[in-house]
């Protein structure tokens, strides 16, 4: 009869916990939801979630805040995201070095794997392989060509150690057999910057850093890194079909909570999200901007983390990268 009865109050302790959770589900938000992002103002995370932020505030019903806390790669930020309490009210926006960085830092001060909600994959932002004009090629195999003649001749710029852009270049020279060297910068501004006026000669950058470049002519696209061409640039090769299969690098931009949110409220920031994402002006605005608009369930995103921790640890290794 007493093992009947602790089995009784179990289920009745279960079933109240869980009416407990979805009232709570039910009313939230009651106050704004801060979103960190670990990305200085101005930066792609900051111009895409002003894009979506009256949508998401529409949807939720509650103002979102953003919270800046820049620094170490995107770690700050991050750590801030999984060591807040798990109750929906402190999200994250986080750009590719959240699924970078286990592979090029040694000591996280989190568990990427372990410490955060996947909220959803916000929009993938293809990188661009974009040349100086005084290069004398029109496209991938010229470039290449043009390496193996002039080994070490050829600077590629970029936002500093352990970016997209120095992994696509160190897996350039991996594939081809090239030696371009990379020249690392303080941010992707004045990395752009310096590529324009032609202090280097080719970079491994975002779309949206490079659209207005482009378009005036001060740089030359010639391959871009999806794994299908972006609505961007539909005219522009990937790097497979210009001559190098195997070669695909995503820039994935990730909408993240704490460990250990409840399905319910999680359900209601990723629809929060996939309903600004996919409202047709804001997707049109998106891929004006150079990214793809994604909008993912929460279980293609967590795949998604999961297969690019995996795939980044894999790509240093065989560059001869090691986390420092």
């Amino acid at each position: 009869m007493k093992r009947n009865n602790r089995f009784f109050s179990v289920i009745v302790a279960c079933g109240l916990a869980s009416v407990f959770a979805d009232a709570l589900a039910q009313a939230y938000p009651t106050r704004a939801v801060r979103i960190v992002n670990p990305a200085a103002p101005g930066g792609n995370s900051d111009v895409f979630f002003r894009l979506l932020q009256p949508k998401m505030v529409e949807v939720l019903g509650q103002q979102l805040v953003i919270d800046y806390r820049v620094g170490a790669g995107g770690t700050i930020g991050g750590d801030v995201v999984a060591k807040s309490a798990p109750d929906g009210y402190t999200t994250g926006l986080m750009a590719a070095s959240f699924v970078i960085n286990p592979a090029m830092i040694k000591k996280m001060p989190f568990n990427t794997l372990k410490d955060f909600t996947a909220l959803g994959l916000i929009v993938d932002v293809p990188s661009g392989l974009v040349l100086h004009p005084s290069l004398p090629v029109r496209n991938l195999k010229e470039l290449i060509a043009l390496s193996k003649k002039r080994p070490g001749e050829i600077f590629y710029s970029t936002s500093g150690r352990g970016t997209v852009g120095h992994l696509s270049g160190e897996l350039l020279n991996s594939m081809a057999g090239t030696k371009f060297v990379h020249v690392p910068y303080k941010g992707a501004g004045p990395a752009v910057i310096d590529l324009v006026a032609g202090q280097v000669q080719m970079q491994f950058a975002s779309m949206p850093l490079l659209t207005g470049y482009i378009a005036a002519g001060r740089l030359r696209l010639i391959a871009q890194t999806g794994s299908v061409r972006s609505e961007y640039a539909p005219d522009i090769p990937t790097m497979e079909e210009a001559g190098l299969p195997g070669f695909v690098v995503r820039s994935g931009f990730s909408f993240v909570g704490p460990a250990g949110i409840a399905k319910p409220i999680a359900d209601k920031l990723n629809l929060a999200m996939v309903t600004a994402v996919r409202h047709p002006e804001n997707r049109k605005m998106l891929i004006q901007l150079g990214a793809d608009p994604m909008g993912s369930s929460m279980e293609e995103h967590d795949a998604f983390i999961k297969s690019e921790i995996a795939k980044w640890i894999k790509m240093a290794r065989a560059a001869g990268i090691d986390p420092q």
